[in-house]
Parts: C-alpha cells; structure tokens; sequence
C-alpha cells in the first residue's frame, strides 16, 4: 500500500494526494500513480518541493539508510530504480528521491541546472539525517543523476559512505570534460527553439508520444524486450503539468556539466561503476583510467543501460559485494 504524506518540520502532516492527476498536454485528465511501494512523502526545500518514496522493514531503523536517484531524461521517474528499491526495502531503510521537475516534485518553469539537482539531493541528506541521524549513507544513481550524486559527494564527503554510479554519462569520447568550475554544454539557441510558445507543447507531445518513448527505451536498453511497465509510466509522467520544462533543459544541454571528470576524480569514499554493453550508452572509454583508482570498482555486465532490470540477481550479488567490501574498509 502506497500510503502520501507531506514532511513540515519538525512533524509529519497528512496530504490527500495519494496520486496526481493532471491536465495532461491535451487538456484531458491523466492520474499519476505512485512509481514504487511504500510511503511518499512531500517537503519543501532550497530546490523548491521535493518528494521521495520510502520504505523499510520492521525493525531495521539502525540499518544504514540507502538513497538512490534516477536518471534525466524526457520522461525520468522513480520508476527506473524501482527494481533496486523493492529489493532493498526488504531489509533496510531506502529512499527513492523524485528530482526537481519529475514525479511529484515541482515541475516550475524555471532553469534546471547541476546546482539545483545537487541542492535537492543534499537536502534529501538532510532529511533522512532528520528521520536517522548524522550517520554517512550509501547512495546509488543512474546515467545523469551521477552527476548529481557524485558533486553532492564531493561537496559534502562525510554524509555519504559509499556511491553507486549505474551507467553514469562523463565517460565517454569526449574524454576529461574539464571545464570552469560549475559550467555547463547549454545551448542557448537549442533551447530557445524548444521554448517557442507556438509549437513548445506539440514539440513535447511529439517527443512523448507512445512510439517515441518506446524509440528511446529500445535504445537504453539496446533490444527491443524493454520493460512495458516503464513504458507506460513514462508516458503518464511526461502527460502531467509542467512535464516539459525540466526536458528541454535538459535536451538543450544545461543540466550536463563541464567540469563532472574534476568532480569524480575527487571522491575519496568508495565507488561502484556498473555499466551495460548494449544500446547507445556503451561509450565508458574512460573508465579504465578510474578503475585503476583503489576506491573505484568498475564492472560491465551484458545489458542495456539499466542493468538491474535485465539482470536483478547478478546486479544484485555485485553490488552487495562492493558494499561488504566497502563497509570491511571502514
């Protein structure tokens, strides 16, 4: 049962929005059901309202808390770690944490950039600090939310144990992206022609249609057996108010940062690289340079982008390995 409520500090009060339901694109209502099990909660923060997904079993609130993060993209949602959230609500606490502009988050009309994505995560820290203590978390993020992660990690070292990085972008030909501390790859012009008030929903509604989202999860996941759950929870996502403005930013290249390689060369805690074979995202060229790092492992698996839904068990065995390892290393 997916139960919503709506964190104001210091207490919890209870909101009735258990799912949401939009004008859509076209004007027709469209409910957006919660993404994964368990409690969805709603807070306000420096990176405007913010909602996670939680769930833990009895008796395991001593249990280090496990906070992961999906990936950017047109029609990004919890959903995509839901195959990792199941698994480890059965044994310890795990948040789901929806990004500015996605699920039930705020979708504004404003820049979506790596600052306010990285504020968003560190102000989840802070709330499951508020509901666990200060002790350090593991976290774990996909494709673009890497990113995220990984600055919020080099910014605040001491709240994270260890990181997860699953199919994480700044890998690839280009090589070390390197440049100006917190710059960007916007394009200005690109994102100007998205926002064109005249065709700016059509564009969108072109882009989210059925077939389009089908088109792009075949290539995440280099096949055509694609998860159809995720096919449709991407399109309920992207038919809900607002569904575009975090998209075109990120199509346009802003939330896509010039500086990430500087950023992960930095981190000191234990990280874990996985990454598929198949699909457009296969381009790690860079990678073996960080492998070489005693806190990195990095491991390929014969999947798509998202590994853990094509191979839960194997994911799964790797990843705890990496954090037996890294828990005997403290």
């Amino acid at each position: 049962m997916n139960t919503t409520t709506r964190s104001a500090r210091p207490q919890a009060r209870p909101d009735n929005s258990g799912s949401r339901v939009s004008g859509g694109l076209g004007g027709r209502g469209v409910p957006l059901p919660p993404a994964v099990s368990g409690i969805r909660r709603e807070f306000d923060s420096i990176a405007g309202s913010l909602s996670y997904y939680l769930a833990a079993p009895e008796g395991a609130t001593d249990a280090r808390p496990l906070l992961l993060i999906h990936s950017v993209n047109a029609a990004a949602s919890a959903y995509e770690v839901g195959p990792i959230y199941e698994h480890y609500a059965r044994q310890r606490p795990v948040y789901a944490l929806e990004l500015p502009g996605f699920g039930f988050s705020a979708r504004r009309e404003i820049r979506y950039t790596p600052r306010l994505m990285t504020d968003a995560i560190h102000a989840m820290v802070g709330e499951i600090r508020r509901l666990h203590g200060a002790a350090p978390i593991d976290a774990l993020a996909l494709s673009l939310g890497c990113e995220f992660l990984a600055r919020a990690a080099q910014e605040a070292p001491t709240s994270f144990a260890s990181l997860a990085l699953i199919s994480p972008t700044g890998f690839d030909q280009r090589g070390a992206i390197a440049g100006p501390v917190g710059s960007t790859r916007g394009m200005p012009l690109l994102h100007g022609f998205f926002t064109v008030p005249l065709w700016s929903r059509r564009v969108f509604e072109l882009l989210t249609s059925r077939p389009s989202i089908r088109f792009f999860l075949e290539k995440t996941w280099g096949s055509k057996e694609i998860d159809e759950g995720a096919l449709e929870y991407s399109w309920l996502t992207t038919h809900q108010p607002g569904a575009r403005f975090a998209p075109y930013d990120f199509v346009s290249g802003y939330l896509f940062s010039r500086d990430i390689s500087r950023i992960y060369q930095a981190l000191q805690m234990p990280v874990w690289m996985a990454h598929g074979v198949r699909g457009d995202f296969v381009d790690y060229r860079a990678a073996p340079a960080f492998a070489r790092k005693p806190n990195w492992k990095v491991v390929s698996l014969p999947t798509g982008a998202l590994p853990h839904f094509e191979m839960p068990g194997e994911f799964i065995r790797r990843y705890d390995v990496f954090l037996d390892t890294a828990a005997a290393s403290r």
